[in-house]
């Protein structure tokens, strides 16, 4: 999907609750040249098979730098697998490096706010830290051509989650003021054309959030997150429940940093001993063990059937049926 100029969008269908519509991979520079790949999907087939058909049947060109907009493992979890297969360089967030542990070659290019990517074919992506929805979320704008690449910190399709509000709010602030904005390449969900307009909503929607949580604690009496968020958002899809939560925290640690509401420590459980944490880290490490080599034999299995494809069928035949022509070819032939 063309989306300007130096911008196209592999949009990948998603029915994760987290991920709404599509997740979104980006490839930018002149086509038929090498390329600068945004993002790049979750570590597992779907993403890595759709990228390789999307680069041989409509690029036709390799990709020359992979990067992305944050740590989270649906936009990172494939840096390894494009530096091994697709012969990248890997670029990622000054302060990611920790965050990445083990999805991460060892050589690796970072990126900081303010640096500029210079493709060929002109085009220039400058590199804007947002933080907010995440420690180390970046943005990336094609200024010439009025692109800019949210991850998550502006999705398609729905509201995003926040880790940190006050630094988020400032990151929406900034991109407002971004100028020749036309497009948004969201990291989950549709294309935005109205990207002012949905920035703005953004803001609108956490100020509303902001009042609708001091409301409820007008009511009088100290109440949960949870609480909180069960009162907001009364139909929400169970499975999104955590994430609402998150949200509702990050807007009470604001409040709770510029004094406007009073904190209660909770009472944490008593942790657990160093035998059952013991036993549940080995009963991860087991599970992890049966999934890689259950990968390792599907892999082996579909090598297997391919090779049999060279062979012939001796397993069926201790001596195969033979054909020998009755009369001359052109009897046959009538």
């Amino acid at each position: 999907m063309r989306i300007s100029p130096s911008v196209r969008a592999a949009l990948v269908p998603d029915e994760n609750p987290m991920h709404p519509d599509f997740t979104c991979i980006y490839l930018v520079g002149a086509e038929g040249q090498q390329s600068l790949t945004i993002d790049s999907g979750e570590a597992i087939d779907r993403y890595q098979w759709f990228l390789r058909g999307y680069l041989a049947a409509v690029e036709k060109a390799e990709i020359a730098i992979a990067t992305i907009t944050h740590h989270h493992s649906d936009h990172s979890g494939n840096l390894k697998w494009a530096k091994e297969f697709l012969k990248a360089d890997i670029a990622i967030p000054w302060n990611g490096r920790a965050l990445l542990k083990g999805r991460i070659p060892a050589k690796v290019d970072t990126l900081k706010d303010g640096d500029v990517i210079e493709l060929d074919g002109g085009a220039r992506v400058q590199v804007l830290g947002t933080p907010g929805h995440s420690v180390d979320s970046f943005c990336f704008y094609i200024e010439e051509e009025g692109v800019l690449f949210t991850g998550d910190t502006l999705l398609g399709s729905s509201t995003t989650t926040v880790w940190d509000l006050a630094l988020y709010r400032q990151s929406l602030k900034r991109l407002l003021e971004l100028p020749n904005l036309t497009v948004i390449c969201p990291g989950h969900g549709k294309i935005v054309n109205d990207p002012r307009e949905r920035l703005e909503m953004y803001v609108k929607h956490r100020d509303m959030r902001e009042r609708q949580i001091l409301g409820v604690l007008e009511g009088g009496g100290a109440v949960s997150s949870w609480d909180i968020m069960l009162q907001l958002y009364p139909d929400i899809d169970k499975r999104l429940r955590r994430a609402a939560d998150n949200n509702v925290r990050s807007h009470l640690k604001q409040l709770a940093d510029e004094g406007r509401i009073k904190v209660y420590p909770g009472k944490p459980r008593r942790p657990r001993s160093a035998a059952s944490v013991q036993r549940d880290v080995e009963h991860a490490r087991q599970r992890d063990l049966v999934i890689k080599q259950a990968k390792k034999l599907e892999t082996e299995k579909r090598r297997t059937e391919i090779r049999m494809q060279e062979n012939p069928p001796t397993a069926e035949w201790s001596e195969p049926p033979r054909f020998e022509l009755v009369g001359t070819a052109s009897d046959a032939a009538r």
